[in-house]
Order: structure tokens, then sequence, then C-alpha cells
């Protein structure tokens, strides 16, 4: 199939993947109520498109932390993508640093901090879950350190695991299993089940593996992460966090104007504007009708980035009218990964990156820096009503 949008990826990944499988990657929390907000929400903003500027070229070209990057886009933290394809985090990692976008690893990585680093270079962070033993996250934040990792995400909305009832319905389990439930799901997707076949053993979460008490196999790690994850962090533990990282810190899973003013006091260089992709708690605000609340708490003192329901070029150029420095796609990405390996992350992002042009173009925006909230209106007819 001619692949002319994100939506055909998540076509191509739902073929190529058993439901099981795809749910996991594609799925929210409970009714979904937020994951099919974080997409219908940005149909509400409606372009306000200006005529006869000269938009011969038009640059994508922005910085984010500082850096230069080539678009302003970013890979989200996204765990166990190994399940979708084995070579995983270092295929994105990979696809993100020829792309010229930064690449944030998750905690829950398929693959290891190290491992990432070894295989792909590019501008690399790190996302951070607090574990109830607090050596074990100094551990993290010191190998992120000494393998050159440029910032740090502290992630904030995982207190308790969001009741993802497909993965329920589904019989989910790391890794996959044939069983009697899912056995016709399974062979009905041969060249997942023969290309994964091999590596379904190895499946693990790569940060976590070989720490003490985490035990062997995923099945242990996961129950291992489970009992780790710390519900009791506060203020304080973004305070120490703050002292014992001396690059750029951000906060993901902000969905309160309130609460990102005091993260910005407190330290942080950039905050996430994050639901978990509708995956945590269902009835949640989307991302995009929260951003500019945010924005304007923030006021310029720290990159704001939108992560959550990117699915077009166009859904960036609005929330960057919106004051959003950058956006961060995940299922996006993973619909990439399971399509074509690293060629259909790269896929992914050259497809955004030409959707940015063309909304840009069609706005009469030449640079990032002109983008505005002069080029959006809200969806209300018969009135001029902008944004």
């Amino acid at each position: 199939m001619a692949l002319t949008c994100v939506d055909d990826y998540r076509l191509a990944a739902k073929r190529y993947l058993p439901k099981t499988i795809f749910d996991f990657v594609d799925g929210g929390s409970e009714r979904e109520l937020t994951l099919r907000a974080n997409r219908q929400d940005f149909e509400s903003l409606w372009f306000n498109p200006r005529t006869l500027v000269d938009v011969g070229k038009v640059d994508l070209t922005t910085k984010l932390l500082g850096k230069p990057i080539s678009m302003p886009l970013m890979i989200s933290p996204t765990g166990l993508a190994g399940i979708v394809r084995s070579e995983g985090d270092v295929a994105v990692a990979s696809a993100a640093e020829q792309a010229d976008i930064p690449y944030c690893l998750s905690t829950t990585a398929s693959h290891s901090i190290e491992e990432v680093a070894e295989g792909a270079g590019g501008n690399k962070w790190f996302q951070l879950y607090f574990f109830r033993d607090r050596e074990l996250t100094r551990g993290f934040v010191d190998r992120a350190k000494q393998s050159g990792y440029e910032a740090l995400v502290m992630t904030v909305d995982l207190v308790r695991g969001g009741k993802r009832e497909k993965d329920m319905r589904n019989g989910f389990t790391v890794p996959p299993r044939i069983t009697p439930q899912n056995f016709f799901d399974m062979v009905s997707h041969p060249l997942w089940l023969m290309r994964m076949a091999p590596h379904l053993k190895d499946i693990t979460m790569g940060n976590v593996k070989g720490l003490d008490g985490a035990g062997e196999g995923v099945v242990a790690l996961s129950s291992f992460m489970n009992q780790q994850i710390d519900p009791t962090i506060s203020w304080d533990d973004l305070s120490w966090l703050r002292k014992n990282w001396d690059k750029p810190l951000l906060v993901k899973g902000v969905l309160n104007g309130e609460d990102a003013r005091r993260m910005v006091d407190l330290g942080a260089d950039g905050i996430i504007v994050s639901n978990h992709g509708g995956r945590q708690l269902d009835g949640a605000p989307s991302t995009i009708s929260v951003l500019k609340e945010i924005v304007d708490a923030v006021g310029g003192d720290a990159e704001i980035i939108l992560d959550s329901g990117i699915r077009r070029g166009a859904d960036i150029v609005k929330a960057l009218a919106l004051g959003a420095t950058a956006c961060g796609i995940g299922k996006s990405m993973l619909y990439g990964l399971a399509t074509d390996g690293q060629t259909g992350v790269t896929g992914v992002i050259e497809m955004l990156r030409r959707e940015i042009d063309l909304a840009m173009a069609m706005t009469g925006t030449r640079r990032i820096a002109d983008i505005s909230s002069d080029i959006l209106r809200s969806r209300v007819f018969f009135t001029d009503h902008k944004i």
C-alpha cells in the first residue's frame, strides 16, 4: 500500500503486528477518552492562512535546549520497542540521528543506555523513573552522564500504572506467548512471528537487567519495576535531581500550569506536556487543550514540548502557534518501526517534515520563529475569532 501519511503507517503496522502487540502499542487506558481527545482536539483549531507571501524557501530549522535541530520534532520515550522489531531502540535512535532531531530513551527500553550510546550517535536524552531505592535512581543518572546523554527527562505521571483494558482482555504478556486465546491472532501474522520468533526469549528491559534484586527474564524485571516505581515522589525529588544533573533537565507528564511554573522555579529547563499518550488517567485533558495554559504559566522561562496525539505536520504547526517549542512522537514512531524498521521510522519523520513545510507555506510562514497564534482560528463558524 502507498504510505501517504502517518495513519497509513498505522494501518500497515496493524496488518503486520498481532492484535495483542498492536493494541499494546496503539491503545490507551479504560474507555480511551483521553486517547481520542489527543487527536480530536487538534480538529477544533483551524488555520488562518495568509496569501501573497514569498514562501519559495521555508526554513524548518530551530533550536531546542540550545542545540540546533533540523525541525521542531523529537522522539519521545517508549518502553519495550523491541517487541515490535528486535532492533528496537537502536534503530529508532539511529533514525533520529540521521534526521538531526533528539531521541529520548525510556527507562523501560528494550536496549540499555550503553547499547544505544554505542549503536547510535546524535542528540540523545534519557527518561527517568524514580525508584524507591534512590541509589538505583542515582545509578541511572550516572550511567546517562557517563554515556554522553545530553538531557534528562523526569517522568512524573506514573505513580500508578494505568488500567489498560485492551491489554487485559488480550492477555498481553512480555514476552508474548502463543495461547489458546491468541493462537489464531499470532499465526495469522506470520511475517512478525517468523521475524521475532528467534528473539522473543531475549526481549528484556535493558536498563533494569542486571540490577541487584531484579532477577532474570522480562517477567521478573517487570515485577521488579512495578515494585520499585515510587508513588511518593515529590518536589524534593525534583530538587534532588537538579542538584545531581548538570545538563538540561525536563519534566514529562505535566498537564497543569501551576505545576509547570513551580517546576521551572525549581530548575527545570523544559516541560513536556504529556498525558502518557492516553495510557494513564482516562479523562485527563488532551495535551493541546492545556498547552496555552502551561505556556502562559512558564512565560518563556523554559522550553515547552507537546507530546501525545501528533499524527500530522499540521498538528506540530498548530502546537507551535500556541507556544510550544517542539513536539514529540511516540506511537507514530512505533507505527513506522513496525512497518519497516529504521527505514519506517525515517519515513514517518520525513513525512512529518514535508507536512510541516506544507502547512507553513500555506499559512504564509517562512521560519519556525515566525509561527504565532495569528495563523490559527478556533473552529467557530461565521465569526472571525482568532486564538
